[in-house]
């Protein structure tokens, strides 16, 4: 009897070979596994079992974890706001852990002794799953064949070419990570810091030349309306969006950031959906909530999208500040306006019966009802005191 090994499996080149790897020099019996988070239609994701049963393994399964990604994760990014970096929006490195969580259960299941995945050696994923394999199941070893041979995609393609693998090898030049909250693009341009990547490398593109509104409805910080048409599945709510807005190639950017590792790294996305609700989302916050609410989501959001990337998900204080996250969504209702343009969007305006500018008590910069002139030269003299009373003491000790 061959030992079972799991094998996360995508489809792309780097898995494409471990299989290969695993079957022929390993000697073992491959179990190929594809935790979708709902960036592959049905169709798809036949194609893929196909490949991976060509390839050699020995079963394949698909794992829909698209329900769990959208309730443990997404809604708690659009809560808060979270862009890496203040560019992205975590489309590849926040669906690790649940991917890494499934693939885990499901080795345990069959009772796996191996478990493996197609990380290199210098990113962040090797670190995201080798952490959740570790902790949930650390009496099953960690293969990840790529890592230690060191391999270049170009050695990988050679290696599969010779065994009579027949794919496209051209595509296959970028490595395409696709999900329900967008998609990572990696290619030799990111390995520079000065080349963008062509336009045939998204896999969107440009369709719709003109201009567009399109409104999003949130109900407690969710995104439940499109276009007026309202959605009980929040996935279909977010498909609907990507769907109307990557027709105008929005979402497309580099991001830049420091890895896990402490290298510096750079890939391209596009992920249209996420920018625009997330955009919207911050949009509303700014007229429902007040000042100090803002300021201490921006803190604790920075710090859940920086764990999150960064792969510690299982951290208690995670828990912490979704509670936080959660409770501050409670007056985040209302319809936001947004324009679409070709490459670009712009955040028209919102209406909710909870916007604090549309109180009736002023408008900037115009008049004031709630307030007099002279409680204004009153609160003035008053916020102004301790300054006074510094400058004060400076002077007469700079004498």
């Amino acid at each position: 009897m061959k030992e079972k090994v799991v094998l996360a499996f995508s489809g792309g080149l780097d898995t494409s070979f471990c299989v290969k790897y695993l079957v022929e020099e390993k000697g073992l019996e491959v179990h190929s596994a594809i935790a979708n988070t709902g960036g592959f239609s049905n169709e798809e994701l036949e194609a893929i079992e196909t490949k991976a049963l060509n390839l050699g393994v020995a079963s394949h399964v698909a794992l829909n974890i698209e329900q769990e990604y959208y309730q443990q994760y997404i809604r708690f990014m659009v809560y808060g706001n979270i862009l890496k970096n203040g560019t992205y929006p975590l489309s590849v490195s926040s669906e690790r852990t649940v991917q890494a969580l499934a693939v885990v259960k499901y080795a345990k299941e069959i009772g796996a002794k191996y478990i493996a995945h197609g990380s290199t050696g210098a990113g962040n994923d090797q670190v995201r799953f080798d952490l959740i394999f570790n902790i949930i199941a650390p009496e099953i070893e960690i293969i990840t064949p790529i890592r230690d041979l060191r391999l270049t995609r170009e050695q990988e393609i050679n290696y599969l070419k010779e065994r009579g693998v027949v794919a496209d090898w051209k595509k296959m030049e970028y490595s395409i990570n696709k999900g329900l909250w967008g998609t990572s693009i990696g290619g030799k341009e990111t390995l520079t810091t000065n080349l963008a990547l062509p336009e045939e490398a998204y896999p969107s593109q440009l369709k719709n030349e003109g201009e567009e509104t399109i409104t999003l409805g949130f109900v407690k910080g969710e995104l439940v309306k499109v276009n007026d048409q309202e959605y009980s599945e929040h996935a279909q709510a977010i498909r609907k969006v990507e769907e109307i807005a990557s027709a105008y190639a929005i979402g497309r950017d580099m991001h830049i950031g420091d890895t896990i590792i402490g290298i510096k790294g750079r890939v391209g996305f596009e992920a249209a959906a996420p920018m625009l609700i997330i955009k919207g989302h911050h949009t509303l916050e700014k007229h429902v909530l007040t000042k100090w609410q803002q300021y201490w989501k921006e803190q604790l959001s920075n710090w859940y999208g920086m764990l999150l990337h960064e792969g510690q998900y299982l951290d208690p204080v995670m828990r912490n500040i979704e509670k936080f996250l959660i409770d501050s969504q409670e007056n985040v209702t209302g319809t936001v306006f947004i324009k679409l343009m070709p490459y670009r969007f712009l955040i028209e305006g919102i209406k909710s019966e909870f916007d604090l500018m549309n109180a009736g008590f002023g408008q900037y910069g115009e008049m004031s009802s709630g307030w007099t002139g002279d409680d204004v030269k009153g609160f003035t003299k008053l916020l102004g005191n301790q300054l006074k009373i510094y400058q004060t003491v400076q002077q007469r000790n700079n004498k």
